[in-house]
């Protein structure tokens, strides 16, 4: 049996939604690290300019593209120039997400509700929270296979959520669309394991990042997640990223429909 040492992941070219900050930036920084040519997407395009510079000063390569991921549009041309200049697409990141709680809308200081409750949901947000976090990974992983079939097989790796597993006390809008995406990306790995296209479900904990921020620090929210998480703090953008390097990599050649869950053993209580 012969034996990776050293990069993990030279000679792929991975598509990374979200791409700006938080899980999607830790995941383009590591894929590069590893030899990935990265095409990093987001619609914070001051953000995601800054990181691909980041990843070039470090010897990486990497390129920035505004992204709408729910403008199937959008993810046809944006696949289509990726394989033109790069040759082939070989690894997608869906990771764009966004929280559910309506603008304006503040974490409660007493109390451990960070959305909205299902009686006051609006169907305006809930729609939207459903086509970025649910539509955006379908739109991607559709986009993505053709090219990924011309490559010979590839890794689709679908951000979910513990929220995709467990319920918790709010935000039904976003456990429903990370539910959604669990599913899905099971469907996906059974229709195209033949083509070995690999695709697979992170289901991350609380993690420390902007969109995650205001339900974590300074509020009884944040207490009553900590007190959750068995291990005692919360993950790090980079935790998360890991799971996403093993699973773009030829390590996990032989793991398809598998929901990875990264969450410091929270849904282990």
């Amino acid at each position: 049996m012969a034996y990776n040492i050293g990069k993990r992941m030279e000679g792929k070219v991975a598509i990374v939604t979200g791409g700006a900050s938080g899980i999607g930036a830790e995941t383009a920084r590591l894929f590069a690290a590893h030899g990935a040519v990265v095409v990093a997407c987001d619609v914070q395009d001051e953000l995601g300019a800054g990181l691909v510079r980041e990843i070039a000063d470090a010897g990486g390569v990497a390129e920035y593209h505004h992204l709408d991921v729910t403008s199937e549009e959008a993810w046809i041309a944006l696949v289509a120039e990726t394989e033109t200049k790069h040759g082939r697409v070989t690894t997608l990141g869906n990771i764009a997400g966004v929280s559910g709680r309506p603008p304006g809308m503040t974490v409660q200081a007493s109390g451990v509700t960070t959305g909205v409750m299902i009686a006051e949901q609006t169907l305006e947000n809930w729609n939207m929270i459903m086509a970025v976090n649910s539509t955006g990974v379908f739109l991607g992983t559709k986009t993505a296979i053709p090219a990924m079939q011309r490559a010979g097989g590839g890794s689709i790796i679908n951000i979910s959520s513990i929220c995709g597993i467990v319920g918790s006390f709010a935000n039904g809008a976003y456990h429903a669309s990370k539910g959604a995406v669990r599913i899905f990306s099971k469907s996906a790995a059974i229709q195209y394991a033949k083509d070995q296209i690999r695709v697979n479900s992170i289901h991350p904990g609380f993690v420390d990042t902007p969109m995650a921020r205001p339900g974590l620090l300074g509020n009884e929210s944040g207490k009553a997640r900590m007190d959750a998480t068995p291990m005692g703090r919360f993950g790090k953008p980079l935790d998360i990223a890991n799971g996403c390097l093993f699973l773009a990599s030829d390590d996990s050649s032989w793991v398809t429909g598998s929901e990875l869950v990264i969450d410091g053993g929270m849904t282990a209580n």
